[in-house]
């Protein structure tokens, strides 16, 4: 039995934010498995080194490029330098986030408000706007866009409201540039975890109330890891999904289905 070329990334080049760790690191590594080439995005070039170094000794091919997302011309010489590396750019998944304030939503301040906003969707949207360029400059006639959304963008997140917020935009935003896109053969959908064993989630999954508290409401009984989320990424990059787009795939384990009974 032959394996199923649709869900393979063969000679496609995956950009993907917030490589460094966690579900970006995680994504970059299955990627690689399913035949990418990758380029790897975040903040400090140091983390992403350890990442490309894991990723070539698994015997891929990979680049790790510092850059800060919510900088529109760090984003144009981010897509600039990945060209160079591999002479194009065919897919992207937009990782990279923050939420510096967990808390009463009122009480959060104006400069976490922005860097929440500045990061979560103005890195998104900068990020998608260069990947669409460059396959409109190079003729290309498909691409896709993966969003990692949340699935606290789709109701209420006592203490992360902020955070919620971008991320209900992130929702938005890959609803509305499904329907502008779609016409060029660009797809663009988004990726809504639940809660997810990483250092970013840490103020949940160390806490040992919440965390079990998630745990009893999963039908599948436990937190997620980044590798539960690579998956779903990687068939949203790859022609097995080339009929979807403006679509958001919630991946938490069945935790937002609600169960009723004892």
């Amino acid at each position: 039995m032959t394996q199923n070329p649709l869900i393979s990334l063969a000679d496609k080049v995956v950009l993907i934010t917030g490589a460094s760790r966690g579900i970006g690191a995680a994504i970059a590594k299955a990627c690689v498995q399913s035949g990418a080439k990758v380029v790897l995005a975040s903040r400090k070039q140091a983390g992403l080194d350890a990442i490309a170094a894991e990723i070539t000794g698994m015997g891929g091919e990979a680049v790790a490029i510092a850059c800060h997302t919510g900088n529109p011309e760090a984003v144009k010489e981010l897509f600039a330098a990945a060209v160079q590396a591999f002479g194009r750019v065919d897919a992207l998944v937009n990782n990279a986030a923050t939420n510096p304030y967990f808390g009463p939503m009122l009480n959060i301040p104006e400069a976490a408000w922005d860097k929440t906003f500045e990061v979560n969707t103005k890195g998104y949207f900068y990020c998608t706007r260069e990947l669409v360029e460059h396959l409109r400059g190079r003729k290309a006639t498909g691409g896709s866009v993966v969003n990692i959304a949340s699935i606290a963008g789709r109701g209420a997140a006592v203490a992360q409201g902020v955070y919620a917020m971008t991320k209900a935009a992130v929702i938005s935003m890959t609803q509305t540039l499904a329907a502008e896109l779609g016409g060029g053969g660009i797809r663009v959908n988004a990726i809504a975890p639940g809660l997810i064993e990483t250092k970013f989630a840490a103020a949940l999954t160390s806490n040992p109330a919440i965390a079990d508290n998630v745990k009893k409401q999963t039908p599948l009984g436990r937190i997620g890891n980044p590798d539960d989320i690579a998956g779903a990424a990687v068939f949203l990059c790859s022609d097995a999904s080339s009929f979807i787009t403006g679509e958001v795939l919630v991946v938490d384990g069945g935790l937002t289905i609600g169960t009723v009974g004892v």
